[in-house]
């Protein structure tokens, strides 16, 4: 009996024991099983809308908030005031398009030297106020790097209004100043209330309230109007090498505009980080991104201001401002006064009104860079980003260096001990993951781009969307969304797959819940998959040095805390659990909040830049825009929304997506074939140029009857069929006559031969003339260059055949381009050529030869010379008055004008 007790208990235990264990699997499968099924589309689809929402909200409050326009009564003399500035904006865009050599520059420059003058008059009693009228004789401007390298950029009869303002009892101030530049000059093609007016505005509101505070400071401020900047910087080149208050010079601050209004934002500082410092501690509204520098500094924005200028010049450190909303507008037409946000001069002028009197009454400027060794520079320059428009950051390079080696190399320690704790399956399992990021890569970019060559089989318009940006949300963003979760749900069952052949083997849990373990651990993998994504791109910008970086920081180390406070500290069990909602909404927040906004800001500015994307028009594949924006978007989705996508497996959401993206992607292309929402409007326009050719190539010794034509073509991608058509002028277009303009060519242009002869005479065509071509010890040829009536012209110098050269004014006998080294791009040295009416027109081109030189080409050119003429023949201005509502002449500094002139010196001479 006593066996028979102790063996009934022993049965009891066994009996519990197994009670237990099925207890316990019982409860594993309903925490499991019943919190999978328990995640519903409804969640994640809601999560997606509140996250679409708040990107659009954080873009819109951080750049399209502005502040409210004051009058002057408002602001107060000492203040600043949209309304006074506005009423400098309208004066300057009222005398029309105002370009170098023109009447209506004068007329500007006047405009301006008057407002400076009532500055003087007005300005406080303890405060001096100096007004220079500067006349620039000539000049010659090398930049080796940037948009102009391999160029000489020379200038004559220039003239600036610069305006000085210094505290009265003070007299160390005028040894230390500060520069606040912009450009009063406009392209032929617009009245520029944007670029740069708005700048010339807010400068003259800011002398004047400076005038009224300048008795309070300890340095001097210099405020240059300059003329010549759309022509290659001139302005800036001439003030900083010529100009006797320029080496007093220690910061410059320069204000530009790529598009029209909106906020100004820094997208250019340093060497020093000085400036910028200084600007975020007192700015009342900053903005700014190190993102825009980067991509302006690598070249893939190609454009240049009068910053490089003081940068590279004269060594100086500061700020390089630019208002870029609407930048389809740039150059055009459109660049007008009714575009012009209110709120948007407020926004710059108080800006740079409260860091202006801060850096001018502390007691030293930031310590000068010109010294500093490249490695020195690379480490200490600056790092910054505005949140909301209402706070910016800053911190310098070297500080980056230690914050990002500590979180990398904490990264790296947790994922080598987690790979080493979890043997082989671990290490499989972050490859199958990584597979998976890679397949949304994959699938993201094969969706989408194949939308790139779509769009010009079915729209009269390559680039259909540059009207109506939204559209590219729909033609892009859709299917790139569909194939990211396309190939992430790929790699989810490949990486299923392989988790139940590892579970099924330990035979720890029957097969239903093997199954349900195996799709939490699977998805919890997919999460981490995207840290380790932004990992790589934290340690290969950390390497590189780029300041972009910050944005590979956060959007690893936020997802990463989420996931480790709420799935590992919080986590109760430690079996696999349904990622919390929790983990997305707190580790989404900050990135979001701090990148959002730039994203969208990003991809509106590479939207607009369709409009001029054909530098040499023909030469570029019509799908190559949208191939860019479809690479852009599908690699910002595939980055941002792999934690998102990683929610969406254990919920029936997927369907759901894919009929929406679907029918979304469905109704943009509908929208896009029938035409509805048209690819340009009358404030968003097609960028075309229409030039009177006359082409007078071809050998000396020939006589000959110069070929004159009117070339119709444009910058924007597309052909010109439906333009051709309204202007009725017998036009024929296609790529079987390219034009040589020297500076860019036209591989696709439409010509017309209508009243060709009207307009211009023989005596407009210029001249190359070969004055001696000496051959004893070493050859040497003088050419003697007359461009007529030309003020504007671009000469090539072929560096194959030419060794150096030097130019001259003749009448002057002025050296203009001394004998020095010569660098060239694509086998030619370009020499840019602006002036006002009394620049020169007669030249002496004295040209050295290489020693190797054969002289056998029968066909080349040693020189190629345009000239242009800011004029309407007839046949001109009768296709204008034609011109297509959504059409607008497009200007550049390597633009011709309305009436441009070819002429050339073979080889053979």
């Amino acid at each position: 009996m006593r066996k028979r007790r102790e063996t009934a208990p022993v049965a009891s235990k066994e009996s519990n024991s197994g009670d237990a264990s099925e207890k316990k699997s019982a409860e594993i499968r309903n925490n499991v099983v019943v919190g999978s099924s328990r995640r519903s589309s409804i969640a994640w689809l809601a999560l997606f809308f509140v996250i679409a929402y708040s990107c659009s909200a954080i873009h819109q409050y951080q750049f399209q908030n502005m502040p409210l326009p004051l009058t002057a009564e408002q602001a107060g003399k000492r203040g600043f005031s949209e309304i006074e500035a506005f009423g400098h904006v309208k004066a300057l865009t009222e005398v029309g398009p105002h370009p170098v050599g023109s009447e209506a520059l004068h007329q500007a420059l006047q405009y301006v030297l008057t407002a400076c003058e009532t500055i003087k008059k007005t300005a406080h009693w303890e405060v001096d106020v100096e007004v220079d009228f500067f006349h620039v004789e000539s000049g010659a401007n090398r930049q080796v790097s940037g948009l102009f390298a391999g160029r000489s950029l020379v200038y004559s009869d220039l003239d600036h209004v610069v305006l000085r303002i210094l505290p009265k009892y003070l007299s160390d101030a005028r040894e230390e100043t500060i520069l606040v530049s912009s450009h009063i000059d406009t392209v032929f093609s617009t009245e520029g209330a944007g670029d740069c007016s708005s700048c010339v505005g807010v400068m003259l509101e800011l002398a004047r309230g400076i005038s009224q505070w300048a008795h309070g400071l300890k340095k001097g401020v210099i405020f240059l109007f300059n003329t010549g900047e759309e022509e290659g910087l001139n302005g800036a080149h001439s003030f900083i090498t010529q100009h006797p208050w320029s080496k007093t010079v220690r910061m410059a601050i320069d204000l530009e505009a790529m598009g029209i209004g909106g906020k100004s934002s820094i997208f250019q500082a340093g060497p020093h980080p000085g400036a910028i410092e200084s600007f975020a501690s007192v700015a009342k509204y900053p903005s700014g991104q190190t993102v825009s520098q980067d991509l302006f500094t690598s070249g893939v924005i190609k454009s240049a201001t009068d910053f490089q200028v003081y940068k590279e010049v004269a060594g100086l450190s500061g700020l390089d401002f630019a208002y870029v909303d609407n930048t389809a507008v740039y150059h055009t037409k459109n660049d007008k006064l009714e575009l012009l946000k209110k709120g948007s001069l407020q926004h710059l002028g108080e800006n740079m009104l409260a860091f202006l009197l801060h850096i001018g009454a502390s007691s030293h400027f930031p310590e000068d860079s010109s010294t500093e060794s490249k490695e020195d520079m690379s480490n200490n320059k600056a790092i910054y980003f505005d949140i909301l428009g209402t706070y910016m950051v800053v911190y310098r390079q070297t500080f980056a260096n230690l914050l990002h080696n500590s979180v990398i190399m904490q990264s790296l320690l947790i994922w080598v001990t987690s790979l080493i704790m979890g043997g082989i399956p671990a290490a499989v399992s972050l490859a199958l993951s990584c597979l998976g990021v890679l397949l949304m890569w994959l699938f993201s970019l094969g969706f989408s781009v194949p939308v790139a060559f779509l769009l010009p089989l079915i729209s009269s318009s390559p680039v259909p969307y540059v009207s109506s940006p939204w559209l590219v949300v729909g033609l892009f963003g859709a299917p790139a969304i569909l194939g990211a979760l396309t190939g992430q749900h790929l790699g989810y069952l490949l990486f299923q797959k392989f988790l139940l052949n590892v579970h099924s083997k330990r035979g720890q849990f029957p097969p239903i819940i093997h199954a349900e373990l195996v799709k939490l651990e699977a998805e919890r993998w997919l999460y981490k998959a995207g840290s380790f994504q932004w990992l790589i791109l934290l340690i290969l910008g950390n390497y590189f040095k780029i300041g972009s970086s910050y944005l590979a920081l956060v959007w690893l180390v936020s997802p990463a805390f989420a996931y480790g406070f709420f799935e590992a500290t919080l986590a109760p069990a430690r079996f696999p659990k349904p990622l919390k909602l929790a983990t997305l909404v707190l580790g989404l927040a900050t990135p979001i909040l701090i990148s959002a906004g730039i994203f969208i800001r990003l991809a509106a500015t590479i939207i607009g830049g369709m409009v001029r994307l054909d530098r040499n028009p023909g030469s570029t594949p019509e799908w190559l825009g949208n191939v860019a924006i479809a690479a852009y978007i599908s690699a910002l989705l595939s980055l941002t929304l792999v934690y998102l996508l990683s929610y969406v497996h254990l919920s029936g959401a997927k369907r759901t997506i894919t009929v929406a993206t679907l029918v979304l992607f469905s109704l943009s292309l509908a929208v896009v074939y029938s035409g509805v929402v048209p690819p340009f409007s009358e404030d968003t326009a097609r960028a075309v140029n229409v030039v009177h050719v006359v082409d007078a190539t071809g050998k000396l010794d020939e006589r000959h009857t110069p070929v004159s034509y009117v070339s119709l073509f444009s910058t924007t991608p597309g052909n010109l069929n439906k333009e051709v058509e309204q202007i009725n002028e017998s036009f024929v277009c296609g790529k079987d006559k390219p034009v040589d303009f020297v500076t860019f060519s036209v591989k696709y242009g439409c010509r017309t031969y209508n009243d060709i002869m009207n307009g211009w005479s023989e005596a407009d065509i210029p001249t190359i003339h070969v004055k001696n071509d000496a051959k004893e010890n070493g050859r040497i040829t003088q050419v003697s260059i007359n461009t007529k009536d030309s003020i504007r012209w671009v000469l090539a110098i072929n560096t194959e055949e030419i060794e150096d050269f030097e130019l001259r004014d003749t009448v002057n006998s002025e050296e203009l381009i001394p004998v020095d080294k010569k660098s060239g791009v694509d086998g030619w040295h370009i020499i840019q050529f602006s002036g006002g009416k009394n620049a020169p027109r007669l030249f002496d081109l004295t040209l050295y030869w290489r020693s190797g030189s054969t002289q056998s080409t029968d066909n080349g050119f040693l020189l190629k010379l345009r000239t242009d003429v800011n004029r309407l023949t007839p046949i001109t201005e009768r296709i204008l008055e034609k011109l297509p509502r959504w059409c607008s002449l497009f200007g550049k500094s390597t633009s011709p004008l309305t009436l441009a002139f070819l002429r050339n010196l073979p080889i053979n001479f």
